[in-house]
């Protein structure tokens, strides 16, 4: 008897979840959320819909397992949100950015512009700006310039980090973090008057 469609190697559960999810990233991290069915996750993963159904009832169910994992990983690689800015967090940032520029696009770019979905990003978002606000209320003097640079710190930081995978990643983390870094004190400058 022949099929249309060939055979799925079956999977332990968690590791075709980890499988699906690798595929979702890759998926909607190349068209966004909106842009990407279901039809596109399952090929991405060479896997049929009822492999897909039984592990994520909705698109949006499987989107959010997608950024939820993306978080953990980057609270893991970076440390978590409540951490401090110090010399090693721009790197870190980067080299996890690197370990999976799908996830890290799709968490910054996609995500943020996606309104059922931008809560996650302003979670993070937010705290980035308070650990700014932490390291730059010593160097900058309160008010509406200090509100500025804690606002701009962090985005600019994200985007150059994006800028950075979308060049090619034309250097290796720590030194692609010392030229941020540099442009971070051209805006602790600029703020400082």
């Amino acid at each position: 008897m022949a099929t249309d469609s060939p055979a799925v190697k079956r999977l332990p559960r968690a590791q075709r979840r980890e499988q699906l999810l690798d595929a979702a990233t890759r998926a909607f991290a190349r068209s966004g959320y909106a842009a990407t069915g279901l039809d596109d996750v399952a090929a991405e993963a060479g896997v049929t819909h009822v492999i897909l159904y039984r592990h994520f009832a909705s698109k949006a169910e499987l989107y959010l397992a997608v950024l939820d994992r993306a978080c953990a990983r980057l609270s893991q690689d970076v440390g978590p949100s409540t951490g401090e800015f110090d010399d090693n967090a721009i790197p870190a940032l980067l080299r996890a950015a690197a370990a999976d520029p799908d996830a890290f696009r799709l968490l910054f770019r996609h995500a943020a512009r996606e309104p059922e979905f931008r809560d996650v990003v302003d979670s993070v978002r937010s705290a980035s700006a308070e650990i700014a606000h932490r390291h730059l209320r010593e160097a900058i003097p309160a008010g509406p310039w200090q509100q500025w640079a804690t606002q701009l710190v962090p985005a600019l930081t994200l985007e150059a980090a994006i800028a950075w995978l979308d060049a090619g990643q034309p250097d290796d983390p720590v030194h692609a973090a010392q030229r941020i870094s540099q442009a971070i004190e051209g805006v602790i400058q600029a703020a400082s008057g």
